[in-house]
């Protein structure tokens, strides 16, 4: 029996919420948006609609198409603004510079859905997402992990009341209630998506934006749009790979993977596999650090990168016997990554993001709304690529990922985790595609990270303790600097994959070191992991 949709997410409830939409006959966008609005209450310090998304949508037989739902500087986030500063603050009121791009992406998303089919209505879309804020969520250990690491930072502002418990940090298997949240989101199920960029609730947020020493004004919210695009892309001997453009870091996914395509013929053994892929991430890096910035800043075309010339002269930097010196300069990120593939075969890889956890740290007081950091990304010195400069994107982390292979499978897949998300898309791909693990196995198997994640400022290899038992005494041969981190741990993110087969069954897996599920079933059979 055939298994025909599936959905993933790194939160059980999210996965549930986009399952139950693909049941309803919902379309693979309506499912994700759906889960979307539900993961912004569940895990509310890894995204929400304060914050950014990406989109990218395939229909069998089309051209994949992009959305870009990441928010620009505001128009008064100038250099001038930032006076006396060496650097962006990390958190507070001028940490939240961007606007925010999801809600937006989710309308952009829907408007495609609704050419392919009548839509859900959106009262239904986000009705559940409204119920777990009004109830109230669980705690998960990530969630109060990170409330525990920010309580010193965060806690004592008023705002940020409504992510604690009688003033204190979060812990596990308590229940948050998140009502203020709830009622944004009833608004913008009533009054529809735009309300929050030229409605009541964009009047709401931009008050309390100013109230908190933003530079973002009201002005910012009406001009935004988030935007439709063609992703980037390439061909290796398994298929043609799909990712992001500029601000993400999609091309350094690609380039990993092409140049593997090209050395995994040097390796024969588990070692083997890891170190020509931590090799073929430090010549992506530095290719992305070099060239990747707003689209409109751009040297040229990103897809240069892609060439054959290009990724001849990456490979000839790659030696299967010795590793390349590290560190370059690392990119931290925090976020969540969900799939999905409906009836018909149509198919999303999304991504949603504040940056840090909980964002600025800002907290809208008549919303509930967490605001992103995502623009301390930008830098103060007018000569960085990066530099700071109203109405430009900042550089993300954030990138989905999508393959159509040369066997007829199609594979949405991705994860969360800053530097490690190109690392972890690699991992997973080489695995199940070039290696033939299953894919529960390859997302689960022990991982590795060069550079900095979420929450963390070294820059060397870190290696699950169950990879290193068997391959890292062979890593360290070859030069590796390395530290061993708990088995299944977090900081290796919240990967997932759903995969539909040609003859239309449907495969999904998530990731053990998230909260999440990942259901795939047809009628009369399902099965859930």
């Amino acid at each position: 029996m055939k298994h025909q949709i599936g959905f993933t997410a790194p939160h059980y409830a999210a996965s549930q919420v986009g399952q139950n939409i693909l049941q309803r006959g919902g379309t693979a966008i309506e499912a994700m948006v759906a889960a979307a609005a539900s993961i912004a209450v569940e895990y509310p310090h890894m995204n929400g609609l304060g914050g950014d998304g990406f989109w990218l949508i395939s229909e069998p037989g089309k051209t994949p198409v992009t959305i870009d739902a990441a928010g620009v500087a505001a128009k008064q986030a100038t250099p001038d603004f930032y006076a006396g500063m060496d650097a962006i603050p990390s958190r507070g009121g001028k940490a939240a510079l961007t606007m925010a791009g999801a809600v937006s992406g989710w309308q952009k998303a829907l408007d495609i859905s609704h050419r392919w089919q009548s839509g859900i209505p959106l009262t239904e879309l986000l009705n559940t997402a409204i119920s777990q804020a009004n109830w109230g969520i669980e705690v998960t250990q990530s969630l109060s992990d990170a409330s525990l690491k920010t309580f010193d930072e965060l806690g004592a502002q008023e705002a940020f009341s409504p992510f604690l418990i009688k003033g204190k940090a979060l812990k596990k298997g308590k229940i948050l209630k998140l009502q203020t949240l709830s009622a944004s989101l009833q608004r913008l199920a009533e009054a529809g998506l735009d309300d929050f960029y030229r409605g009541d609730l964009a009047t709401m947020l931009a008050k309390d934006l100013a109230d908190a020493g933003s530079p973002i004004t009201l002005s910012d919210f009406h001009d935004y749009q988030a935007r439709t695009g063609e992703p980037l892309q390439v061909t290796t001997g398994a298929g043609t790979l799909f990712n992001l453009g500029a601000p993400t870091q999609g091309v350094a996914s690609l380039i990993i993977l092409a140049l593997y395509d090209r050395v995994k013929h040097l390796g024969n053994s588990d070692a083997d596999m890891v170190h020509l892929l931590i090799e073929c991430t430090k010549q992506a890096f530095i290719a992305r650090n070099q060239y990747v910035t707003d689209p409109g800043r751009l040297s040229g075309p990103l897809s240069a990168l892609l060439s054959a010339d290009a990724l001849d002269a990456m490979t000839a930097h790659i030696a299967i016997d010795k590793a390349q010196p590290w560190p370059h300069v690392a990119k931290p990120g925090d976020t969540i990554w969900m799939g999905a593939c409906d009836a018909k075969g149509r198919m999303v890889s999304y991504i949603q993001s504040l940056y840090w956890e909980f964002g600025s740290g800002i907290v809208s007081p008549s919303t509930g709304i967490v605001w992103n950091n995502r623009g301390t990304s930008f830098s103060l010195d007018p000569a960085d690529l990066q530099a700071l400069e109203p109405g430009r994107a900042p550089f993300h982390t954030l990138n989905p990922a999508f393959a159509e292979l040369s066997d007829g499978r199609r594979m949405s897949y991705g994860t969360m985790g800053g530097e490690g998300q190109p690392q972890t898309q690699a991992a997973i791909f080489a695995r199940h595609i070039y290696h033939n693990q299953p894919l529960e196995k390859a997302i689960t198997l022990g991982r590795w990270l060069l550079g900095r994640t979420w929450g963390d400022q070294s820059h060397n290899l870190k290696v699950e303790r169950d990879l290193d038992e068997y391959v890292g005494d062979a890593l360290r041969e070859r030069g590796h600097d390395m530290v061993v981190v708990d088995p299944c741990n977090e900081l290796m993110g919240h990967a997932g994959a759903v995969v539909r087969h040609p003859d239309g069954a449907v495969e999904a897996a998530t990731d053990p070191r998230s909260d999440g599920k990942a259901f795939f079933e047809n009628i009369g059979k399902a099965e859930n992991r």
